[in-house]
């Protein structure tokens, strides 16, 4: 089975982020059981590099972390099954940050599901700028409802 690419556009259709807080570009499902990779072009336009750091951008670790998550959220999201829905993060655990990313970088952020139950799972991630281990993590999620019941 060739590999599903979900563009800008279909990213926008699949996963309920939106700009600011929509931060990734492309999305390639390589396993749709398995593992995806995402694609995020680092702009000096960004709005948090207002703050972090005016004198040094650096992207926020927080947000390469949620980068990570975008891609598995989108990974999942673009299952029949869990149209329509959310992913919440459950739990993050040993994340290491190699490296700062700054503008003009380009993050190849890898995903690798490590257990999945019903609604429940555990990925590993790994952000990559030319190759080189920028940040890695490991978190759980939870697919939920858009709307929560009374």
């Amino acid at each position: 089975m060739p590999p599903t690419v979900l563009d800008y556009d279909a990213l926008k259709k699949t996963i309920p982020h939106r700009y600011p807080f929509l931060l990734i570009d492309r999305v390639t499902i390589t396993d749709p059981e398995k593992s995806a990779v995402g694609i995020k072009n680092v702009s000096g336009n960004e709005p948090f590099f207002q703050g972090h750091f005016p004198e040094r951008a650096v992207m926020p670790g927080v947000l390469i972390v949620e980068s990570l998550a975008q891609v598995a959220c989108a990974l999942f999201l673009s299952r029949p099954a869990f149209k329509d829905k959310l992913a919440f993060f459950m739990g993050m655990e040993e994340i290491k940050f190699r490296k700062p990313v700054v503008p003009g970088d380009r993050l190849e952020l890898k995903i690798e599901i490590l257990k999945m139950r019903d609604r429940f799972g555990k990925a590993k991630g790994e952000a990559l700028v030319d190759g080189q281990l920028v940040t890695e993590a490991v978190f759980s999620f939870a697919v939920v409802d858009k709307d929560p019941q009374p």
